[in-house]
């Protein structure tokens, strides 16, 4: 007789699917390692920065002590960055940490969570792991419909998930309407914005979330080192909140989450201004490069606002599985998106030039080869 372990919610969560590893794809196709272009998980292609790199040699030397586990001179660095006091921040072993910790730390079993369909499946799982109960407000246009989401919040709401820009769309809501939709959540629901990807916003569109924050007592600002300051294997994130919310964090976070050298490097990081332009540089180059290939091959993708593109490549529910198969077997791995409801897209991360040139061969010769 068997016995299943552990509570029913739990057993229904289908696991996180990352984008797969380079070494993985050599080993399935038999490829050379150095001839595989991944774009599949939004990293930066110029990977780690080289203050980040110097700064964890200096760090590396105390790596027999345990880390500062409250990261005093990061959230230091933090502090002056974004104007708020040290203890309203709280570090994360990337900001996927702060998504889980803040679920945790704000919802209990049975309440609601609300977020977006087509929106980062991390705010499911997390939902699911608390049996908690999910209100996924219906997109528009691929992307929030905030009052949709506003009306849906009902007494046993606790807590609302919003990307932007959203993951794996790629659309952005503007200040005035994140502003708006603040004013009319209730005080006891707590408002996360997830915003992993604002470093690549133009100009035009940025906005100081932070400053948000002294205003509303419910809302948590998260973001990453992941993306454009390119820590993704270091695994350090951070939110922003006023201390009502951060106490209830830090109550829930592991002891040393922010291992020295992410801690080190993101303090080195967060000061590179220069890297943080080249790779806005790159991003929006790499972005037209894409959008001029997809627009003389007859495909539909989403207007993004991050470093990615999704793009539609068939009409019928296999599509995504099979042009994703003849990338691999090409050697280039992007992300299919059918666990999000989107099967017949693929996410694309921006490259460099010479890497989104050759996805755009190898995706003329998949499609090419699909349409026989």
């Amino acid at each position: 007789m068997s016995k299943n372990f552990g509570p029913e919610y739990v057993r229904a969560i289908a696991p996180y699917q990352a984008g797969k590893p380079i070494s993985e794809v050599a080993r399935e196709f038999g490829l050379d390692e150095a001839s595989i272009v991944k774009l599949a998980s939004n990293e930066n292609p110029y990977g780690v920065p080289e203050s980040a790199k110097t700064a964890m040699a200096a760090a590396a030397a105390d790596l027999g002590r345990y880390p500062d586990a409250n990261g005093f001179e990061l959230k230091a660095a933090l502090s002056e960055r974004y104007d708020v006091p040290a203890d309203w921040i709280t570090l994360g072993n990337g900001s996927n940490d702060i998504l889980e910790i803040a679920a945790h730390a704000f919802v209990e079993k049975g309440q609601a969570i609300v977020y977006s369909q087509y929106s980062f499946a991390v705010y499911a799982l997390a939902t699911q792991g608390l049996g908690a109960r999910a209100i996924v407000v219906p997109a528009k246009d691929y992307g929030h419909d905030l009052d949709a989401m506003a009306a849906a919040i009902d007494a046993d709401t606790r807590l609302v998930f919003i990307a932007n820009p959203n993951n794996p769309t790629g659309t952005f809501i503007g200040a005035a309407e994140i502003e708006a939709f603040l004013k009319k959540v209730p005080a006891n629901v707590v408002v996360v914005l997830d915003e992993a990807y604002n470093e690549y916003l133009s100009p035009e569109n940025q906005y100081e979330s932070a400053a948000w924050v002294k205003q509303y007592p419910n809302l948590l600002v998260s973001r990453t080192f992941s993306k454009a300051y390119g820590l993704a294997g270091l695994r350090v994130g951070f939110a922003i909140a006023q201390p009502a919310l951060t106490d209830l964090m830090n109550r829930i976070r592991q002891p040393f989450n922010v291992n020295s050298l992410a801690q080190a490097a993101a303090i080195a990081a967060l000061n590179d201004k220069d890297f943080l332009e080249q790779g806005a540089r790159n991003n929006a180059a790499g972005y037209q490069q894409f959008v001029e290939a997809f627009q003389q091959m007859g495909l539909e993708y989403v207007p993004s606002f991050g470093n990615f593109v999704l793009v539609k490549v068939g009409k019928d529910l296999a599509a995504g599985a099979r042009v994703n198969l003849a990338l691999l077997k090409q050697g280039v791995i992007v992300r299919p998106v059918g666990n999000y409801g989107l099967p017949e897209w693929l996410r694309i991360s921006i490259g460099l030039p010479q890497e989104n040139a050759i996805l755009i061969s190898a995706l003329q010769k998949a499609l090419a080869s699909d349409r026989e």
